[in-house]
């Protein structure tokens, strides 16, 4: 799993998610790179390039959510295709992972 991370200022991460499919199997990988980002900086997770998405992606991604909450920062998705996003809102993550709310967070906690 490669993972590009760049650094958009001190506290803003744009993480891209150079996977076609986040599904059983690939999850473990994002989660293993992504978490110790997650715990130290606000990140935007690009999902530009992944087509499908499964239960497991989706727990990796809310699992991504609690630990930057956690450690007081914030996490979002950015760029999901259109499955990605249908399927997001299809279980309620768009309004949490997707809304301007979150883009707000990310820009507050980036400017604190």
């Amino acid at each position: 799993m490669n993972t590009g991370i760049t650094m958009m200022n001190g506290s803003m991460v744009m993480a891209d998610c150079d996977m076609k499919e986040l599904v059983r199997g690939q999850d473990r990988g994002l989660l293993e790179k992504m978490t110790p980002v997650v715990e130290r900086h606000n990140v935007a997770l690009d999902l530009k390039k992944v087509d499908r998405i499964d239960a497991a992606g989706i727990a990796a991604l809310i699992s991504l959510y609690g630990h930057a909450r956690d450690a007081g920062h914030g996490f979002a998705v950015a760029n999901p295709t259109a499955h990605v996003r249908e399927i997001l809102a299809l279980v309620g993550l768009d309004r949490i992972l997707l809304s301007q709310q979150a883009s707000e967070r990310l820009q507050e906690l980036t400017a604190a």
